[in-house]
């Protein structure tokens, strides 16, 4: 009994505990996300509309270069695996330079849409808003960029605690910032939506800056801090590394704009169906931040044993991590369910958006196992730095089957807003079988794999 209990905490108790900060942190960032729409919300009805379109836009350039910054993961945990510490620091100072490079080019592509934002048919007395909210969160965007490099730094190497103490710090002053800059408290201006751009842009300065200070100062990193300073920037390694969190930024790109592009049909729905899709997508975000956080600790823990071509081990992570998932989803599509009539009043009054919400939810329900699936094996992937089928795979799964079928069930048939998202569970499912198609056979070609 005792050696059952050792094998099964060395097996799942790895992933929970790497895992654990992993998720309480992404959970931050949407509390964080709730707290500014709703103090942007009682300071102005315009503001919360223009902060809509501004951080739909500018969540994707986010989510692409978090995904992007993935790509040092694997590389520093393989090197973790076997030891190499002074080759950690020299791949974070390579992966610093990619990101940078990655940032100035997501600054000039940002600076191009804000000059353009006119043109997007949104509304002029908007406009006014929308610019200065978008300058500050797009000169913000380098800090972000070197705070992703050194929280995967962070999280390859199995120290996850440390990048969720900084996020929820980040997040506390940013809420505080808010609420001082928004309204003007303490003698400060009341600076509305533009207040809320600057106390997120200076959260990310803060964050960024904590990174680089633990990492520069703190003992515990000292190896790898000599490995940074005697390391060069290679071309080679910041091409190997680009290469590595590309098809991840893309993949994870694909995946959030087949569930915005999904607006544009429910916008042809109607207006309650427009607002039932807004508290769905609301509840969905909290089950995404608690699976994908959890299925992270999957990267990593495969990134280590690959390191030591203990490949074995490498598939044994991957399958303790699909049940532990698995179990989340399940665990958590409980509450979902049990609320699925009363969810919706914690946003709206509307008895039409509660009924639309509570038939909604079943579809959402539906696709946590095909969710949970994809989770896993894209981040085992990642694990084992075979990333680029998943560009192929996310374009086939989120484009060619996700909205033409949500089109066809939604639209053409006349199923509505459960038709729509009744894609999701086909499209997440088929993602996640030909991500797990891809790892086994991926694996087999290594030796060692039972």
């Amino acid at each position: 009994m005792a050696l059952t209990y050792s094998k099964l905490r060395a097996r799942y108790g790895a992933l929970v505990s790497l895992g654990l900060p992993i998720v309480v942190g992404q959970i931050g960032n949407v509390v964080l996300g709730f707290a500014d729409t709703l103090m942007v919300g009682h300071h102005s009805m315009k503001e919360l509309a223009a902060a809509s379109f501004v951080n739909t836009m500018f969540t994707l350039v986010v989510l692409f270069a978090t995904g992007f910054s993935y790509g040092l993961t694997p590389v520093a945990g393989s090197l973790f695996g076997r030891g190499e510490r002074g080759r950690i620091g020299k791949a974070v100072k390579n992966s610093l330079a990619a990101n940078m490079a990655l940032s100035a080019v997501l600054v000039a592509v940002c600076v191009a849409f804000c000059l353009n934002i006119h043109r997007f048919g949104q509304p002029a007395e908007l406009l006014p808003l929308m610019r200065p909210y978008l300058w500050v969160n797009i000169a913000s965007l380098p800090f972000l960029c070197c705070f992703n490099t050194f929280k995967q730094f962070f999280d390859g190497i199995t120290d996850t605690k440390t990048p969720m103490f900084v996020i929820i710090f980040g997040n506390v002053l940013n809420i505080f910032g808010n609420w001082v800059l928004i309204y003007g408290e303490l003698g400060a201006p009341e600076l509305g939506l533009f207040g809320a751009g600057l106390s997120t842009a200076f959260s990310r300065v803060v964050m960024a800056v904590a990174c680089v200070l633990l990492f520069f100062r703190y003992g515990r990193y000292r190896d790898f801090r000599a490995g940074f300073a005697a390391g060069r920037v290679s071309r080679a390694e910041v091409r190997r590394l680009s290469s590595l969190g590309l098809p991840v930024a893309l993949q994870m790109g694909m995946e959030t704009a087949a569930f915005s592009l999904s607006a544009i049909f429910v916008g042809w729905i109607g207006t309650t169906a427009l607002a039932a899709h807004q508290v769905t997508i609301t509840v969905s975000q909290l089950l995404y931040m608690v699976n994908s956080g959890m299925a992270a600790a999957i990267a990593v823990r495969v990134s280590y044993f690959a390191g030591q071509r203990d490949w074995r081990a490498v598939w044994r992570t991957a399958m303790c991590g699909l049940q532990l998932v698995l179990a989340i989803a399940v665990t958590l599509s409980v509450p979902v369910f049990l609320l699925k009539d009363v969810v919706s009043l914690w946003f709206t009054d509307s008895l039409e958006v509660c009924a639309l919400v509570s038939v909604t939810v079943y579809p959402l329900i539906a696709y946590q196992i095909g969710d949970a699936i994809q989770y896993t094996f894209a981040n085992a992937l990642r694990g084992i730095e075979c990333v680029r089928p998943m560009i192929w795979i996310a374009f086939f799964s989120y484009f060619m089957v996700s909205l033409p079928l949500g089109w066809l069930l939604g639209i053409r048939l006349g199923y509505g807003l459960v038709g729509v998202w009744s894609a999701f569970p086909v499209c997440l499912t088929l993602a996640g079988a030909l991500y797990f198609w891809c790892f086994r056979k991926q694996l087999r070609r290594l030796p060692g794999r039972s």
